[in-house]
């Protein structure tokens, strides 16, 4: 079926570039519709390094590759995606994705009003507390949704979703159906407001799954999982709030096992609050959010990978982001230097009772940020004035009474927690952003960074402070070519501790940029360990296509997308990247 659902596609591009280029002889052309895609390519080839003591895998050279061909005419669009991992996914990829297969397609009918969606789809709900579905090459997701989605827009202030489906998972559907439905009312047009913005949403998220009564006789908690979602934005001049509530119905739990049992059945919710306020020169936004028990998956139990290296420990499909159904990113501030991405937060949303030394349910906390720029002539400002940025953000464990499982004495695992109030301290990331414009040719940025990183809770291991700066420089030439030069600093108390690192990259025009980096950590107590993380490389542009070629080191850790991320074993080689559309 694939094949066909392929072939037909690609046959469809071919027609419609054909009558296309026939057409051209003709004083008026006939409507054939349009065809668009690209296709994108990262390869790497993974090399033994003696001073890192990485090994290359059984097949050293691996590549990603993504194809999508759409065909649009009229109100109609069809698409399919192409998906090759060749001989094997780059590292760390979801073993599911292998070989090369159709991995998406859809039909698309859409109108002023209708919008009509059969095959694979992407779709979010407010936030995505509930519901998202999205795809995000460098993480590995794609958790499209296999089925029917309909949009119908009857006036400029009403807007309904509806949809079924099943969410992809590798080159396949899980098990669990996913039922959905979304309202969105702009009251401000429907009551002609002039000054001021006014909409609520509401939304319906259910996960159906049938629940194996050969581990469990006599469930506890439904096949079917309800979740309800209510929301509100408002808006006048200057300033904006939001806020929405999330609930979900009681589930089983997972344990650390991997399992479920009807010992541990708990709701959940999710409560998300956003305010601020903007005008010329100032800008001001604080995010709080409380969650409790919102892992929400389309399937219960997640699957279980063993390595074939038995020094190596299991993951699971969850590893992987594999057959998430709702979005929850880290709120706090996305770093670009090297060094402040060492210690990420990841969002707490799941139950986790790991021992009896940490059992958490979730996360409360927030972040805010202030930016401000100094106007123009002033002492500070100076002749291109200054724009400094301020953020900073905190995350806890719920507060609460928790019990940790011990059958032998009748205790089973349990907690209550307190709406407001927080436990033991996760992160925090308190930073300082000053760029100033020195001249027409001289740019200038100087980041200051303090964290907090509770290793215990997050990963296992130590707690860990960290003081981090950074100061970049970027030079303009008359004839567009630019330099920039990027020098780093972390003093860190625990762990790996101290780090140093530079980044020097050249701009020979707007097509063609090379660049080298290294970050070395020389603070390490085990001096063995005190690599270097370099990295050389260059990218070359030209039109909608793009490609880059870089070697050295990848340093172990989380990789982090928009708030979300993936783990990557560290590794030495050679990487290849391709990116064109049409």
């Amino acid at each position: 079926m694939n094949k066909i659902i392929l072939g037909v596609c690609l046959f469809t591009a071919s027609l419609g570039y054909s009558q296309e280029d026939t057409e051209t002889s003709t004083k008026e052309k006939k409507d054939y519709g349009k065809v668009f895609g690209g296709f994108e390519s990262n390869s790497q080839w993974y090399l033994n390094d003696k001073e890192m003591g990485t090994v290359h895998p059984e097949e050293p050279v691996r590549s990603n590759n993504y194809l999508f061909v759409n065909y649009n005419y009229k109100n109609w669009t069809a698409g399919v995606q192409v998906e090759a991992y060749e001989p094997n996914a780059l590292l760390n990829y979801n073993p599911k994705l292998n070989e090369t297969n159709v991995a998406t397609y859809f039909i698309n009918y859409k109108t002023n009003k209708l919008d009509v969606t059969a095959g694979y789809f992407y779709e979010q709900f407010g936030s995505g507390l509930l519901l998202r579905s999205w795809e995000d090459r460098p993480l590995g997701l794609n958790n499209a949704i296999r089925g029917g989605k309909i949009n119908y827009r009857p006036s400029d202030y009403l807007s309904f979703t509806a949809l079924y489906g099943q969410q992809r998972t590798g080159f396949d559907i899980s098990q669990g159906k996913i039922y959905g439905f979304n309202s969105e009312i702009i009251l401000d047009q429907l009551f002609n407001f002039e000054t001021s913005g006014l909409s609520v949403g509401f939304t319906y998220v259910g996960r159906d799954e049938e629940i194996d009564k050969t581990r469990i006789e006599a469930p506890k908690f439904d096949a079917l999982t309800n979740s309800f979602a209510g929301r509100v934005n408002f808006t006048h001049n200057s300033f904006y709030i939001s806020s929405e509530y999330n609930y979900k119905s009681e589930d089983a739990i997972l344990d650390v096992q991997n399992n479920i049992s009807n010992d541990f059945v708990k709701n959940g919710s999710a409560l998300l609050f956003n305010m601020g306020y903007s005008k010329q020169g100032l800008g001001i936004d604080a995010s709080l959010r409380r969650i409790e028990n919102m892992g929400f998956y389309s399937e219960r139990i997640p699957e279980v990978y063993n390595p074939t290296d038995p020094s190596q420990q299991a993951s699971t499909s969850i590893n992987y982001n594999d057959k998430i159904m709702n979005y929850t990113p880290a709120l706090t501030k996305q770093h670009h230097s090297n060094l402040a991405n060492i210690y990420v937060y990841q969002a707490q949303n799941r139950v986790d009772f790991s021992d009896p030394s940490v059992m958490k349910a979730g996360e409360i906390g927030g972040q805010i940020d202030v930016f401000y720029n100094i106007k123009k002539g002033t002492a500070l400002g100076g002749k291109y004035g200054t724009k400094i940025a301020v953020n900073a953000s905190n995350w806890y464990n719920l507060k609460g009474d928790f019990s940790f499982s011990n059958p032998d004495a009748g205790i089973l695992p349990d907690y209550e927690t307190e709406f407001i109030g927080t436990g033991d301290k996760y992160f925090s990331d308190y930073n300082i952003e000053i760029t100033k414009k020195v001249s027409d040719q001289w740019f200038t940025i100087f980041n200051y960074v303090n964290q907090y990183y509770n290793t215990k809770y997050l990963g296992g291991g130590s707690l860990v402070k960290t003081d981090i700066v950074n100061a970049e420089a970027t030079y303009t030439f008359s004839n567009s070519r630019s330099i920039r030069f990027l020098g780093e600093h972390m003093w860190a108390d625990a762990d790996r501790k101290n780090w140093a690192g530079a980044t020097l990259e050249y701009s020979f025009n707007s097509r063609f940029a090379c660049y080298i980096w290294d970050i070395y950590n020389y603070g390490n107590d085990d001096k063995e360990k005190r690599h270097h993380y370099y990295n050389i490389g260059g990218s070359y542009r030209k039109g909608a296509s793009r490609i880059s070629i870089n070697y050295g080191r990848q340093r172990g850790g989380l990789v982090c997308v928009g708030g979300v991320c993936r783990f990557v074993p560290e590794s030495t080689g050679l990487s290849l990247s391709l990116n064109t559309s049409f």
